[in-house]
């Protein structure tokens, strides 16, 4: 049998592999010390030096094994323990193993060994004192969860595991000696210690730590779940949530402690205070580092693996609660998350991760120097140069100048990371808000800044100060409250109009100054704060919109994403895998697809806001918002039916008005109908059902708030009608009794979501209905009745001109394009093209039915009465300006009328 000393005769050549063991022996007195003491180490290293030492592999050691008494269990630990991490360091030193197979190797070691001595001890317990078991009879089992690095599958070679035990439900052992459940976990939690941390002849197979339990080493061995119930929501402190980021069942029932847990470590809201309780508990580790000379630790000093995991964690935990992808254990895999998620940017996350590589890299290489657990670097020159030979490289500067670069490119991450909350200090506006100025004083200021009615704001400002609202609030609540007003003072005032700015945005901050989250948020980010306070002062309405929806704020945090025009179909994609998350919960997925839709609408908003959206782009993206919407609420909707005769409806929606003519605006309702063409006995009644859930889905206020408001009056017979029509009555109604008028609207109708079939169904009888020849006298007489029937319920004002109702407004516009493509399409059919208003404008000027000038004018005059509509909108008014404001475009789309109607 080839033995160390055999390796390490000079006087024979060593084989490839024998070489590899060479290395390793000389960085490693550990894998010298067990080569040196196990020759059967030696040959099990030479036969499988190739292979990863696997999950499946440890257990099949296991199970070869014959465990007749404690010490056996012990031994047969240590010594696969030996195999393990001999295998693991030939393998790492020599470029054979990556960090992944390192810490996964570890991790399964853990897990593998822990789960042989429970099984060991669970025997001989039973024996004695029976099964334990719930009050109702249930058995119970020891839960083991893995805290730390081990929870996160990321376990260190010579790392202590920190653990927590726990068991479901109290209750006693059903054996002739009775003892509860506690006593007989305290009993095999101690066995289980015992056997893995133990130092015998052997070593150890890991070091135990068991002060993450509640109350740490004062607390209970092992509690139930109702006790951690109670700890957690009691007494539970911030740094115990960041240690439950990891917590991972690794031996028992898994489910039930998890659905504990969760609400404890995940917050159902965005977290943002989390930004300032990690800040907080970096600044205590820290001072700890500086008191203890742990400068050069590479885990806890700057720069080191803990900053890396605290930029993880801290978007874990303020995100973790609402996006459920986030609840993942390992760091790297968070990070790539992050990444893909666009919540931090691929280079930063690129250099996060090589540098936690390099920093976990080392790590392994100190451990494997004396199987100790540390992160400090060496001091003696022989320590210091074997780890430059496990690292590659040729001198101790070498590796300074490696190391130096990861650590000062991870401190500057975490630094960006965690720099929120740092404002310029306002000397004048904090003493203005606070009151230690003299009025006097406090409104030449104003009036400095640039706020033209300083008395009002001042006197406003004091009152906020004043009021229970706020002298109520939370102690952290008004600390950030008061760090906030100074700033909040200042950037009104670099808005176009600062008081309207800043009384927009007090109101808001009124509504959120309950919820500390959004507090944190805004004290984090300035930035944020400052494009808040910009939209505020723009829009009445986004500022109504933002108080009503706090958790859009949010929204604003990533500029880039926020200015960047819309992915529809990666939308629809992340959209559909919410619903599927949430399948099941019906309120859950209404609330998720109104905060979708809100937070669509504020980014196009800030979008329209900056100037970087036309009108015409504007209402594109929301109408394509609105059909991706309604086809994905189809999909949710459809399934959840009790009674449905297929799995796929035939059945579609068919968009009218404003979403027919991809016309949207902010507030704008949804004019649908419904069809389908199924010849199924129960089909009617099912798609009635169907249709009337999708009216409840999209009309219901829940906490959210309002999805869209639907007008489902368009439909056959209006609302004396069927709330969804077969396709073979719709034609019938459409061709023998419909009004003109609802020939007027399907002009501009056209499928919207649903079975493509069904709408190419629906597409054919629009066609089919514009292509009928009619006589114009009639249809002339037609749509001016109507228009007049209109006209009559909105009386002109003489001083304001009514946009959409007046003579010459909007909807003359509509009427005479309407008219005309029913007049002409006939024997025009390019006219059937669904092109909007302008556009059909041009066109029926190209065929020559309108003078090209007129309809150019009356282009413009449409174009001009839709931004009056849309710029009124975002200030909460009426669309109704002065007369003499758009007199010419009044006349111009008057003038056609009479050229067409007399």
């Amino acid at each position: 049998m080839l033995t160390l000393d055999m390796i390490l005769s000079e006087n024979r050549t060593a084989s490839r592999d024998e070489a590899y063991l060479l290395h390793a022996v000389k960085c490693s007195p550990f894998v010298t010390r067990l080569l040196a003491k196990d020759a059967h180490l030696m040959t099990d290293l030479l036969n499988n030096l190739h292979q990863a030492y696997q999950k499946e592999d440890m257990q099949t050691y296991l199970q070869d094994q014959v465990f007749l008494d404690e010490a056996a269990l012990k031994l047969h630990l240590r010594r696969l323990r030996q195999q393990v991490l001999a295998r693991i360091i030939v393998r790492d030193l020599n470029g054979l193993a990556d960090f992944h197979e390192v810490v996964q190797s570890t991790s399964a070691l853990a897990e593998v060994t822990i789960c042989q001595a429970i099984q060991f001890h669970h025997q001989p317990l039973q024996a004695v004192y029976g099964v334990p078991r719930s009050v109702q009879g249930v058995e119970q089992s020891l839960i083991v969860i893995g805290m730390g690095k081990l929870g996160g599958a990321e376990l260190n070679v010579s790392s202590d595991v920190d653990l927590i035990f726990a068991y479901e439900q109290e209750g006693e052992t059903d054996g002739t000696q009775v003892i509860s459940n506690q006593e007989y976990f305290t009993k095999l939690g101690k066995k289980l210690i015992s056997a893995l941390d133990d130092v015998t002849e052997d070593g150890f197979v890991f070091r135990m730590d068991m002060r993450l339990r509640p109350f740490g080493s004062e607390g209970a061995l092992v509690s139930c779940l109702d006790a951690l119930e109670d700890y957690y929501q009691n007494y539970g402190r911030e740094w115990e949530r960041y240690a439950w980021i990891k917590g991972r069942v690794v031996a028992g029932p898994a489910p039930a402690l998890s659905n504990l847990l969760k609400p404890f470590v995940f917050r159902k809201y965005l977290d943002f205070n989390a930004y300032a309780s990690m800040r907080d508990l970096k600044i205590q580790i820290q001072r700890d580092v500086m008191q203890r000379g742990l400068e050069d630790n590479i885990k806890l000093g700057r720069g080191g693996i803990r900053e890396v995991e605290f930029v993880a964690q801290v978007f874990q935990l303020i995100r973790g609660g609402q996006d459920t992808d986030l609840q993942i254990k390992p760091t790297l895999k968070v990070l790539e998350l992050l990444a893909q998620k666009r919540m931090l940017p691929q280079e930063t996350v690129q250099q996060l991760t090589d540098g936690y590589i390099f920093l976990r890299n080392v790590e392994h290489r100190l451990m494997y120097i004396d199987d100790q657990q540390t992160q400090d670097l060496p001091k003696s020159d022989a320590s210091k140069q074997r780890l430059v030979d496990m690292m590659n490289l040729q001198t101790w500067g070498e590796f300074l100048a490696q190391l130096n670069h990861h650590r000062a490119i991870i401190q500057a991450h975490f630094d960006v990371t965690f720099s929120g909350g740092e404002h310029q200090e306002f000397e004048q506006e904090i003493a203005i808000w606070q009151g230690t100025i003299e009025q006097a004083s406090a409104l030449e200021y104003l009036e400095t800044l640039g706020y033209n009615d300083a008395t009002e704001t001042y006197q406003r400002l004091q009152t906020l100060h004043t009021s229970s609202r706020y002298q109520q609030l939370p102690e952290q609540s008004k600390f950030r409250f008061d760090k906030l007003m100074p700033l909040v003072i200042h950037q009104s005032a670099q808005t176009e109009f600062p008081d309207i700015a800043l009384l927009r945005s007090i109101i808001l901050l009124e509504s959120i100054c309950r919820r500390a989250s959004y507090l944190a948020l805004l004290a984090e980010f300035p930035d944020s704060l400052q494009l808040v306070i910009k939209l505020c002062g723009a829009s009445p309405w986004l500022a109504q919109y933002l108080t009503a929806h706090p958790i859009l704020l949010d929204e604003l945090l990533d500029t880039q994403s926020l200015y960047t025009p819309p992915d529809f179909v990666a939308m629809q994609a992340e959209l559909i895998k919410k619903m599927e998350g949430l399948n099941g919960d019906v309120e859950a997925q209404m609330d998720t697809m109104r905060h979708f839709k809100h937070a669509a609408v504020l980014r196009f908003a800030a979008q329209d806001i900056g100037g970087l959206l036309a009108l015409e782009q504007l209402s594109d993206y929301l109408s394509v918002l609105a059909e991706l919407i309604l086809q994905v609420s189809l999909q949710v909707i459809w399934p959840t039916l009790k009674f449905k005769h297929q799995d796929f409806p035939q059945f579609a929606i068919i968009g009218y008005g404003k979403l027919g003519g991809k016309e949207l605006g902010y507030v704008s309702d949804l004019d649908i109908i419904f069809l389908y063409d199924d010849d199924h006995p129960d089909a009617a009644d099912n798609y009635a059902r169907f249709a009337q859930r999708i009216n409840n889905w999209f009309n219901s206020l829940t906490n959210a708030g309002l999805l869209y408001e639907t007008d489902l009056q368009l439909r056959p017979d209006g609302n004396s009608g069927l709330l969804v029509s077969s396709v073979e009555a719709f034609r019938e109604y459409q061709l023998h009794k419909a009004w003109v008028w609802e020939h007027q609207a399907i002009s501009r109708a056209r499928f919207v979501a649903g079975n493509i079939r069904v709408g190419g169904m629906f597409t054919a009888i629009r066609e089919e209905v514009l292509l009928q020849a009619r006589q114009q006298a009639d249809l002339a007489h037609e749509v001016t009745q109507m228009r007049e029937k209109m006209r009559l319920s909105h009386p002109p004002k003489a001083e304001l001109f009514d946009v959409k109702h007046d003579k010459g407004g909007i909807i003359d516009v509509e009427f005479m394009v309407q008219y005309l493509v029913l007049l002409h399409a006939h024997s025009h059919p390019q006219l059937l093209a669904n092109i909007g208003n302008i556009g059909l404008l041009h066109l029926l000027a190209e065929l020559g039915f309108i003078e090209a000038s007129l309809a150019e004018r009356v282009a413009t005059a449409y174009r001009t009465y839709r931004k009056i509509i849309h710029s009124t909108k975002l200030q909460a008014k009426e669309a109704k300006v002065p007369t003499v404001e758009i007199h010419q475009h009044q006349v111009d789309v008057m003038r056609l009328w009479e050229q067409l109607f007399g």
